[in-house]
């Protein structure tokens, strides 16, 4: 369900507390992976408990807004033809609400409407081949792309053009802020939640220290953390071209498309990581910024107040530079 997220986590366990103790659990999720990691109290649930209740959230996420299974409501609504409408819950529409914020914000860059260029272009769950597409093609599949074709109804999800959503640049940050609040409602309350990449971190460890993020360095070969952040209250979101990419003729594609170009980005901004006290928000501002790129994406950063950090290929390596937000990040 989800494209490859370029961020690392520190997972080495703490000692316990008084009577506390750290519990660990994970298994897979939209294609990828989930790992929990929460304070346990004497009083609080039992894992296997926690481990139901994580996977029921996620299962529930995954058959609203999968492009991957045919049951999904939102490969129900791909399939209508033009002009057409299907009832969607409140999360749905919520999500459309904010694809269409950072469409708005973006003048366009950004745009749930993407699939049929995914395809197109190899990246996506009806793709065939990875590769350059030819120009004609390309016209006519930009014509079945654009998010002023949606629209909401009432209670429905409407479009008047046969276009596709594709929910996969914030759909894995809603999932986690959807696990931080089941666990919080289940009575943890210090805890660290990453599903398919995306996280947040709450309260500290069993010990009293920090979460501890891990910020990968942009490399395609190795993992090699570049960066260690300690975090508390945080989604964490990182969005980049290292990991799900195609060269054709000495250039590089990634998965992330400019929806205004109807191509994937080209630009020398390898990764840009987003805090936000909503993991959901993280996520999509991620995805903008890098679309935007190193410049455009910095000043929408700085204009917007984003708590970012990018990092650009030079020629004998890479450049890291922080938004002044960064800092009010960073916790003891």
């Amino acid at each position: 369900m989800r494209r490859t997220v370029l961020m690392g986590m520190l997972l080495g366990l703490a000692g316990c507390g008084q009577g506390n103790s750290l519990e660990r659990i994970s298994g897979p999720t939209m294609g990828s992976s989930y790992t929990v990691q929460y304070v346990r109290t004497p009083q609080g649930p039992a894992p296997e408990q926690v481990k139901r209740e994580v996977e029921r959230v996620l299962e529930g996420v995954d058959k609203r807004f999968s492009t991957y299974r045919s049951d999904s409501l939102v490969e129900a609504f791909n399939r209508l033809p033009a002009n057409s409408c299907q009832p969607m819950p409140a999360d749905v529409l919520e999500l459309v609400r904010v694809g269409e914020q950072l469409a708005q914000q973006s003048g366009g860059a950004f745009d749930l409407t993407v699939e049929p260029l995914l395809d197109l272009w190899g990246f996506g769950p009806q793709s065939r081949l990875e590769k350059v597409p030819d120009a004609q093609v390309l016209a006519a599949t930009r014509q079945r792309v654009g998010h002023g074709h949606l629209r909401i109804s009432a209670e429905q999800l409407c479009k008047d053009a046969p276009v596709e959503v594709d929910f996969n640049s914030i759909a894995a940050g809603h999932a986690v802020d959807l696990l931080v609040a089941r666990l919080n409602a289940l009575g943890i309350a210090d805890l660290l939640v990453e599903a398919t990449g995306e996280l947040k971190a709450v309260g500290r460890k069993a010990d009293g220290s920090p979460w501890k993020v891990a910020l990968e360095l942009p490399r395609d070969d190795r993992q090699i953390a570049r960066q260690v952040v300690n975090v508390d209250g945080f989604g964490v979101s990182t969005s980049g071209d290292y990991r799900n990419y195609f060269e054709e003729n000495g250039q590089r594609y990634s998965h992330t498309f400019d929806a205004r170009l109807g191509q994937p980005v080209k630009h020398d901004l390898a990764a840009v990581t987003v805090f936000d006290r909503s993991t959901l928000m993280a996520d999509g501002y991620s995805t903008l910024l890098f679309i935007l790129g190193p410049e455009q994406g910095w000043d929408f950063a700085l204009e917007h107040g984003i708590a970012a950090v990018f990092v650009t290929r030079v020629a004998d390596g890479f450049v890291s530079r922080s938004t002044p937000a960064f800092a009010q990040v960073a916790v003891n």
